[in-house]
């Protein structure tokens, strides 16, 4: 599960992720299979690849690669990294070479292709292209999506994946169910061939919608509001009957055109029993 964030805001990009990272295993009970979840809430899935400092990546959906011996999208960074060219890669082609790569590893690992809807290892990538004026987002999933699609071009705004029904009810102003949910109450199908996307959706998300300035924010605003829709959902999923799949801690960083490009804001760390205190 879990959720991540791009923002992409006229002062640089920001990437957030949770922690908690999700295995199931299968159990034999007397009343027949059960499926077990077991939470980790250490997994680091906010991506930075040593030698690329104006481009990074948040990863969300499915946790791990193998079916016997599964790895997190991190435990590869190292292997991602010595893959790379030395010199600076524009956003698109990293995302392609990110792409690639866990594509590669993948299948290398017999994992399933196609998968369920929402089963796919998913990477929203964001950074700044050489000598460019604003930054770039693009989504891509594995297995069923690998080629990289440009999110928010032209504009500036947020896009998040993962399990984000309390982020789209804070900022859309409606659960994403609904409109399928008031077409069925009040019997109205779908149109075959209607157009994408759903007209109702944009009806609702225009009139509920939370009225955020996206092209106003600076990029400490960016900051703040991801934090606070990742701890938000974070702290009401403590209270609800359902999949608890975003927890632990918040690591965000920054991107911006100057120089130092990526920098951490906020990033957990390895530390004893007593937090590293003696």
């Amino acid at each position: 599960m879990s959720l991540g964030i791009a923002f992409k805001g006229p002062e640089g990009i920001v990437l957030a992720a949770d922690s908690r990272a999700t295995l199931n295993a299968q159990i034999q009970t007397p009343q027949g299979l059960m499926l077990l979840p077991a939470t980790f809430d250490n997994a680091t899935k906010l991506l930075k690849a040593n030698g690329q400092d104006h481009v990074g990546a948040v990863t969300y959906g499915q946790g791990a690669i193998g079916l016997l011996e599964p790895r997190t999208p991190h435990s590869y960074m190292p292997e991602f990294e010595a893959s790379l060219p030395q010199e600076r890669l524009g956003v698109e082609d990293f995302a392609k070479r990110l792409s690639d790569f866990f594509m590669e590893r993948w299948t290398a690992a017999g994992m399933p292709n196609p998968v369920m809807p929402g089963q796919d290892m998913a990477f929203l990538v964001g950074g700044y292209d050489p000598n460019a004026t604003y930054g770039r987002i693009f989504e891509l999933f594995i297995p069923t999506r690998p080629q990289p699609h440009e999110l928010i071009s032209g504009q500036f705004g947020a896009v998040w994946g993962g399990q984000a029904q309390i982020a789209v009810r804070l900022l859309n102003g409606f659960d994403p169910a609904t409109p399928q949910l008031v077409r069925d109450f009040l019997h109205v199908p779908l149109q075959q061939g209607q157009a994408q996307p759903d007209p109702l959706e944009i009806e609702l998300r225009t009139k509920l919608g939370a009225k955020i300035p996206w092209q106003f924010l600076p990029l400490q605003d960016c900051i703040d509001l991801s934090i606070f829709v990742l701890r938000a959902t974070i702290t009401l999923q403590k209270w609800t009957v359902d999949v608890r799949g975003v927890g632990g801690a918040i690591d965000l960083a920054t991107i911006t055109r100057t120089p130092e490009g990526f920098r951490y804001v906020q990033q957990k760390h390895i530390a004893g029993e007593n937090g590293g205190n003696q």
